[in-house]
């Protein structure tokens, strides 16, 4: 292993009165991936913001390459050499990518800005990296892989030698996830050091070197990858065993409560028929852009419908809007929790609340307070929402917090039909597990439950059934505990497979 190149001692980080950061340290080595694992606040997230300078630290040492720090600021950390890539991608979207890359310091000429130089020296990070992509492209016309591999480029352009890297493979596909680890791994063999923030352990085994573990924002342990289990990194992470990653209950199939019947809507969602029935889970697997999210959409009336028929317990139902689906008892808890989900500026109260004024409020219009009270103290308990007060916004919560918040106010309502789009992105071990007791619970109360993921090895942990969908169809209905991630990924490239073979015929008749 390469010399050390961050050191970051006895650091301590306080926000109004809330010890978010106590006696941490830190220590990253050149040429190495130290993934830094911890559960929904434990405080990772703030610790590389104040190596990266977004925040001042309140106690403690910090060294860059040797050298010591006092408070560092973006330009600063910069200078130093560390760059960050957000979980939320921080992209002026109506930019160029080679204006996003030169933001903030773009090459000037004499008179005007040197653009020819800027697109010249975009382009030859971006073939350092292998990525194609043209400089001139809008951002906001390109997926987020590729979003990402320009963050990349970007570190590349300031020489760049600590990458942050938070959550990168959240929202990729498998396919992209594997060009990002060839990618971090060309960094790796260049000498920089990663620091690597993700909930999905599974891909340490492709990329860590070492593990650093945090916990309620105080550090845990550190040391080689080999040398930990993941039980072991588990246990550090939630400060107890978790005997089941994936609990699942046993129920007995009920009567079928659910059904859609030759749904069309726009591109993605084209005849999709299936049924959901009480006692099981129904997991939707496939890659992006199969469909999957633009279907939950249309039944929950977000987007309109071409054409199609719901029915529950028996009976159709129109649904042309969320409301109408609402109160049918149909709810859907969004792929985008702080853009669909939450009112982030709203406390907790006001949230839980609002889908539920019609049970809150009388006839008289008047809210009572104290059925208002009894909810939020439903949702708050059953679902351990971590939160010192009702009152407190749901900006100020850890991304498992606020999918709890999301999944609390439908909750409340009885709802009959309860979807998930990705419930567990972003958030760590111990709250998807919280989520996955949820879904049971609600299972074993007869709710008919279906959920939206892109990872496999929780589609089968959880589901009792499992519909694949690719290119906006259903290709395959496959029973959880017969089936492998192989024969859902046959399934979920079935529309890619059928180009290849066009593919090859084309290419045996020009021959032939």
């Amino acid at each position: 292993m390469g010399n050390v190149i961050v050191e970051m001692e006895h650091i301590s980080k306080a926000f109004s009165g809330v010890q978010a950061l106590d006696d941490v340290r830190l220590e990253l080595h050149e040429g190495e991936v130290m993934a830094l694992l911890g559960e929904n606040g434990a405080g990772k997230s703030t610790l590389v913001k104040i190596l990266s300078g977004v925040y001042t630290r309140d106690a403690g040492t910090v060294r860059i390459f040797g050298k010591e720090y006092g408070n560092l600021t973006p330009n600063s950390a910069r200078e130093a050499g560390v760059a960050i890539i957000h979980q939320e991608l921080n992209m002026c979207r109506d930019l160029t990518v080679c204006e996003n890359m030169f933001l903030g310091r773009e090459i000037k000429g004499r008179i005007a800005l040197n653009n020819a130089k800027m697109e010249e020296e975009a382009q030859h990070y971006l073939d350092e990296l292998g990525v194609d992509i043209s400089p001139r492209q809008v951002v906001g016309t390109l997926p987020v892989s590729k979003q990402q591999m320009i963050e990349i480029a970007k570190a590349l352009s300031i020489h760049a030698k600590i990458l942050i890297m938070d959550e990168p493979t959240s929202a990729l596909t498998s396919k992209e996830i594997e060009e990002l680890f060839r990618i971090v791994r060309r960094l790796k063999e260049s000498g920089c050091g990663i620091i690597y923030i993700s909930h999905r352990l599974e891909e340490l085994e492709h990329i860590a070197d070492s593990v650093t573990i945090m916990r309620d924002g105080k550090f845990i342990t550190t040391g080689a990858y080999k040398d930990f289990t993941m039980d072991t990194i588990i246990e550090h992470m939630v400060g107890r065993e978790i005997k089941e990653r994936f609990p699942r209950v046993e129920c007995e199939l009920g009567e079928k409560v659910f059904e859609v019947k030759n749904l069309n809507a726009g591109r993605l969602v084209r005849d999709i028929n299936f049924s959901l029935y009480k006692g099981e889970i129904v997991g939707f697997a496939g890659l992006m852009g199969a469909g999957r999210t633009e279907t939950t959409r249309a039944i929950f009336g977000v987007d309109p419908k071409s054409s199609g028929e719901i029915l529950l317990e028996g009976k159709p139902i129109r649904i042309n809007s969320p409301l109408d689906a609402i109160r049918a008892g149909i709810v859907l808890a969004p792929e985008d929790r702080k853009k669909d989900g939450l009112c982030t500026k709203l406390t907790i109260r006001q949230n839980i609340a609002l889908p539920n004024l019609d049970t809150i409020g009388g006839k008289s219009g008047v809210l009572n307070r104290a059925r208002e009270d009894e909810l939020c103290e439903r949702a708050v308990k059953e679902l351990s929402i971590k939160t010192p007060s009702v009152e407190r916004d749901a900006a100020t919560l850890s991304g498992g917090n606020q999918q709890k918040v999301v999944v609390g106010k439908w909750l409340v309502r009885d709802s009959k039909v309860v979807m998930f789009d990705e419930p567990t992105r972003g958030i760590d071990v111990g709250a998807k597990v919280e989520i996955y007791h949820l879904m049971n619970e609600l299972k074993k109360n007869g709710i008919a439950v279906m959920f939206v993921s892109s990872e496999l090895p929780e589609v089968l942990g959880i589901a009792d059934r499992i519909i694949v969908m690719c290119d906006g169809r259903i290709t395959g209905e496959l029973d959880a505990r017969k089936t492998t991630q192989n024969e859902i990924m046959r399934y979920a490239t079935m529309f890619e497979n059928k180009l290849g073979k066009a593919g090859s015929s084309t290419e045996v008749n020009d021959h032939g």
